[in-house]
């Protein structure tokens, strides 16, 4: 349901996690099979949870929406998004690696959502052929709706009490529209009500107050400030002076060539 008549809560008083911490089961590590050969795998990541919002940052390929398709799987929900009443797909990669995640709980709790950009198309396929309500949605059709716009039905009105796994939630939002996303994420954290592991790019989001910002890069998990995230530096360098970046990045062949 909706939360637009409830109370905003005091600024700084975020919660705990549900899901304290997310390890491997060396008995089920399968080694030398993909994905166990992601580096982020191979080096036998221990995530712990100290904040109900959590960002996992770090290049294209680091492993970030393998992981969160893992954990999806193991907590229940599609692994090609969803929640735990969807049976649309099936996800492979996130069975093998999710029957090997070992999770520790500071309140076990079932609900919850996996929310995936590159498959939200299906989801919203799914419910139309179920013959949804979408009162859980706005009471409106995901595909009568922009994406950004399905995005946001889904945030403000799905989202309420359980863990929830959102795989680059920014990507159909535009700037104005994830600080909408943003004021949600900071209403659900700051109720005690929710938790969010979010794999992400966007620098906007990062700011997020109280969140655990978490970067991958080769293969290890370090927590960072989000002014020490490369996603924000380079936006911000990027923005203050893009004739910079311009001069490299469109110089003509002749001008990259070594000389002979």
């Amino acid at each position: 349901m909706a939360r637009k008549n409830k109370p905003r809560p005091a600024h700084g008083a975020l919660g705990s996690p549900f899901l304290t911490r997310v390890s491997l089961d060396e008995g089920r590590v399968q080694a030398g099979v993909h994905p166990f050969t992601i580096p982020l795998v191979e080096q036998r990541f221990d995530l712990a949870f100290k904040a109900p919002v959590t960002f996992l940052v770090g290049e294209n390929g680091s492993g970030k929406s393998t992981l969160l398709e893992a954990l999806a799987w193991a907590l229940g929900f599609n692994a090609q998004g969803g929640n735990r009443d969807n049976s649309y797909a099936e996800g492979a990669d996130g069975h093998a690696l999710g029957r090997a995640l070992r999770l520790s709980w500071r309140q076990r709790v079932s609900d919850g959502f996996f929310l995936r950009a590159e498959t939200f198309f299906n989801f919203a396929t799914y419910l139309e052929e179920v013959g949804s309500s979408f009162l859980a949605y706005g009471g409106k059709s995901l595909h009568q709706q922009s994406h950004g716009e399905g995005f946001l039905a889904l945030f403000e009105n799905r989202m309420e009490d359980g863990v929830y796994l959102l795989d680059e939630p920014e990507a159909a939002l535009s700037p104005g529209r994830q600080l909408t996303f943003l004021s949600i994420l900071y209403q659900l954290a700051s109720m005690k009500v929710a938790q969010f592991i979010i794999a992400k790019h966007s620098p906007i989001l990062l700011t997020l107050p109280g969140a655990t910002v978490l970067g991958i890069e080769e293969g290890q998990l370090r927590e960072v400030g989000y002014r020490d995230t490369e996603h924000y530096q380079l936006t911000r360098d990027f923005l203050n002076a893009p004739e910079r970046f311009h001069r490299y990045l469109f110089r003509s062949q002749s001008e990259t060539q070594d000389p002979e």
